[in-house]
C-alpha cells in the first residue's frame, strides 16, 4: 500500500484493528516457548484467531510475528527461522483476509528486542540488521504496512524505523508503551516522542500495551494534539494478575471498551484496537461504537486532562561518599575480609568474628558473599545493614541471578536508605545448577554489566525506567574481574563494558602468582582505568588446592604451588599461608588493595597473614 493511499484512508475514517494474539493463542494451544513458532507448527490456530477478529469487525489484522526476530529467536535455537516464521505469519493472515467478506488490511507486526533487560546489548548496526531482516521478510510476503508496537525505548523504535526506511516505502504505524505517569523509558513525554518520530516519515504515532483504556486516554490526547499527526491506541484489558503459571487479565466488559472507543474518537484517534487480554468481543464493541463516527479534528476539546509533569534536574556526577572509596582515591592500600552470610537465622557468630577481625585495626571493610555456589544464605544486603548498624563498613555482593530489575532496585533503595550501605559489588552469580536447588532457574534479566548500569541510574536519581526517585543514591560500584579467565579477550571486553557503565573499582578472583596479573596487564595493554583489589586466599591443604584448581570455575593454582604443597605434607598449611603473605606483600606495591578469604570461615586465622 502506498503511503498516500494509507493517509487518504485515514483522513475521515476510524479503522478498527484486532486485539490480543498471544493470550488468544495461549487459550487455544496452551503455553509455548515462542508463539511466533505456531505459524509453522499450528497454523490453523493462528488462522482461527485472525478469522475471529475479522468476524468481530476488525479492518486491520496483525501478523503473528511480534517476536519473530533473530535476537529473540536465537536463544531458543530458532535463529535461522526468521524468514520462515515471518513468511508463514503473513501467509496465514492473507488466507484469513481472502476468506473475509470485506476488505481487510494486513499489518506486519514487529516488536522490540527487549534491550533493557538483555545481558548482551547489541550495537546500533546489529539492531538495524535484526529489524531489517524481519521487515524485509514481512514485505516480501505482502504486508500492507508495518506496525511497530510495545516499544519502551525511543532510541530502539527510531532504529527500527530507520531499518524499514532503508528499503521500504510502505506506511509505518509506530507505537510506544507508556506508564501511568504518562512517560515512556527515559521520562519521555508522548509529545516529545511524537516530535522525534514525525521526522522519520512515520504515518501514525500511537500507544499500546501496559495501560488499560481509561489510563491510555491522556496519552492519546497528548499525541493527538501534536500538529499534523495521526494517532493510534491499543490498550490492554486492564492490569493482569498471576494465577498458577498463567498471566490472567481482568474481565473488562465490551461496553467499557465501547466507551473508550467513543472517547478516543473524540480526541481524533484514527486507529483503534486492543492489546494484552483483549478478545474479539472487545473489538466488536469498539467497531460498533465508532461505526457512524468520524475522527475529531486535532486539538479537539476533551474532558480528559493531561497533567504536565516537569522533568527533574539530572543529578550531576559525584564521587562516592564511602570511607572505603575515599581511601582508594587517596591511593592508600585498602584491605577487606570476605565473609559468607549465615545459613540459618543467627548472626551472633558473624558479629563475634567480625568484631575480632576489625579489632586488629588492619581491616577497612567486610565484603559479604551473596549465594556463593548458588546455596541459600541470609541476604547479603540485609547482613550488610546489620553490620553497618554496628559501625562496620561493608561491601555486599549483589547477584542478578535471584531478582529481576524491579527487585534489584527495590533491594538497593532499601540498602541505601535503611541499611546505610554505601558500597556494592555487582556480580552475575553462579547458576542454580551448581547449588542445592538445581531444578530452579536463575532470573538473569540483566548480567553484571546491566546491574552496574542500574546502580549508575540510581546514583543519578532515577530508576531504570527514568523515573525520578526524589533523591539519589551514591554507591561506590564494584565489579568482579578474572585475570586468569579462559577467554581473556571476552573478560577484557566485559571489564571495559563495566567501566563504561559506571564501575568505580574491581575485585579479582583469588590469585596465587604475580605473573598471572602481569600476563593479564600485558593483554589489557594499559594500566587498569579503575582501582583493583586482588583476592588473597590462604590455602589450608594440598587437597583443598587440588579441588579448587580442578572444580571451581575461574580458579587457577600454579603447578609449582600444587607440587610444593603436596611435598610439604603436614606442613602444607604453612606453605599456603606463606604464599598468601607473599601475594599480599606484592599487592601492596602494584595494586590498590586486597580482599582476604578466611580459610573454612575461621575469620580469626586471616590475621595470621597480616
Amino acid at each position: 500500500m502506498k503511503i498516500y493511499d494509507f493517509n487518504e484512508r485515514l483522513k475521515d475514517a476510524i479503522l478498527i484493528a484486532d486485539g490480543a494474539m498471544g493470550s488468544m493463542l495461549h487459550e487455544a494451544v496452551g503455553p509455548q516457548r515462542c508463539f511466533d513458532e505456531l505459524n509453522a507448527t499450528e497454523p490453523e490456530a493462528v488462522f482461527r484467531v485472525h478469522q475471529a477478529y475479522i468476524e468481530a469487525g476488525a479492518q486491520i489484522i496483525e501478523t503473528n510475528t511480534f517476536g519473530a526476530n533473530r535476537f529473540k529467536l536465537a536463544p531458543l535455537g530458532l535463529g535461522d527461522e526468521v524468514q520462515r516464521f515471518n513468511s508463514r505469519g503473513v501467509k496465514i493472515a492473507r488466507e484469513a483476509r481472502e476468506s473475509a467478506a470485506r476488505e481487510v488490511l494486513i499489518a506486519g507486526s514487529i516488536g522490540p528486542l527487549g534491550l533493557g533487560v538483555q545481558a548482551r546489548h547489541p550495537d546500533d548496526k546489529e539492531i538495524l540488521d535484526v529489524f531489517y531482516e524481519q521487515a524485509l521478510a514481512l514485505e516480501e510476503r505482502g504486508v500492507d504496512f508495518y506496525i511497530l508496537e510495545t516499544f519502551s525505548y525511543i532510541e530502539e523504535i527510531l532504529l527500527a524505523v530507520d531499518a524499514i526506511r532503508s528499503f521500504s516505502g510502505l506506511p509505518i504505524v509506530a507505537q510506544l508503551t507508556y506508564s501511568e505517569e504518562g512517560t515512556t523509558h527515559g521520562d519521555i513525554r508522548p509529545s516529545d516522542a511524537a516530535a522525534q518520530l514525525k521526522s522519520k516519515n512515520v504515518q501514525v504515532i500511537g500507544a499500546n500495551c501496559t495501560l488499560g483504556p481509561q489510563a491510555l486516554l491522556p496519552i492519546l490526547q497528548e499525541l493527538a494534539a501534536v500538529d499534523d499527526s495521526r494517532t493510534s491506541g491499543m490498550p490492554n484489558a486492564g492490569f493482569p494478575k498471576r494465577e498458577g503459571d498463567r498471566i490472567v487479565y481482568p474481565k473488562s466488559s465490551p461496553q467499557y471498551f465501547a466507551l473508550f472507543a467513543r472517547e478516543a474518537a473524540a480526541l481524533g484517534v484514527r486507529i483503534l484496537g486492543g492489546c494484552c487480554g483483549t478478545t474479539p468481543a472487545h473489538i466488536q464493541a469498539m467497531a460498533e461504537a465508532v461505526k457512524s463516527l468520524r475522527p475529531a479534528k486535532a486539538h479537539a476539546t476533551s474532558p480528559v486532562a493531561v497533567e504536565a509533569v516537569a522533568k527533574p534536574a539530572a543529578v550531576s556526577q559525584r564521587e562516592p561518599e564511602s570511607r572505603f572509596w575515599k581511601k582508594l582515591r587517596k591511593k592508600e592500600f585498602t584491605i577487606c575480609v570476605e565473609i559468607d552470610p549465615p545459613k540459618g537465622l543467627a548472626l551472633d557468630r558473624i558479629f563475634e568474628q567480625v568484631d575480632k577481625v576489625m579489632a586488629s585495626r588492619k581491616i577497612d571493610a567486610i565484603d559479604i558473599n551473596s549465594g556463593a555456589m548458588a546455596r541459600v544464605g541470609m541476604d547479603a544486603l540485609v547482613v550488610a545493614g546489620a553490620l553497618e548498624a554496628r559501625g562496620v563498613e561493608t561491601i555486599p555482593h549483589l547477584t542478578t541471578r535471584d531478582q529481576n530489575i524491579i527487585g534489584l532496585q527495590a533491594a538497593l533503595l532499601g540498602a541505601w536508605t535503611v541499611g546505610g550501605v554505601r558500597n556494592v559489588l555487582a556480580i552475575t552469580g553462579d547458576p542454580p545448577s551448581v547449588g542445592d536447588y538445581p531444578e530452579t532457574s536463575g532470573v538473569y534479566e540483566v548480567d553484571s554489566v546491566g546491574l552496574v548500569k542500574v546502580l549508575s541510574r540510581l546514583n543519578q536519581g532515577t530508576d531504570w525506567a527514568g523515573k525520578t526517585l526524589g533523591g539519589a543514591t551514591n554507591f561506590a560500584i564494584g565489579v568482579a574481574l578474572n585475570p586468569v579467565a579462559d577467554d581473556l579477550d571476552n573478560e577484557i571486553a566485559r571489564f571495559h563494558a563495566k567501566v563504561e557503565a559506571g564501575a568505580h573499582y574491581a575485585m579479582t578472583q583469588p590469585l596465587f602468582d604475580p605473573e598471572h596479573w602481569h600476563a593479564f596487564l600485558k593483554k589489557l595493554g594499559d594500566k587498569p582505568p579503575i582501582p583493583i583489589l586482588i583476592g588473597v586466599w590462604p590455602l589450608n591443604s594440598y587437597k583443598q588446592a587440588l579441588r579448587l584448581n580442578n572444580e571451581v570455575p575461574g580458579m587457577v593454582i600454579p603447578e609449582a604451588l600444587l607440587k610444593s604443597m603436596e611435598a610439604a605434607g603436614a606442613a602444607a598449611r604453612d606453605c599456603g599461608f606463606q604464599v598468601a603473605r607473599q601475594m599480599l606483600a606484592w599487592a601492596r606495591s602494584e595494586l590498590a588493595g586486597a580482599y582476604l578469604i578466611p580459610p573454612f570461615k575461621r575469620y580469626e586465622e586471616i590475621l595470621e597473614i597480616l
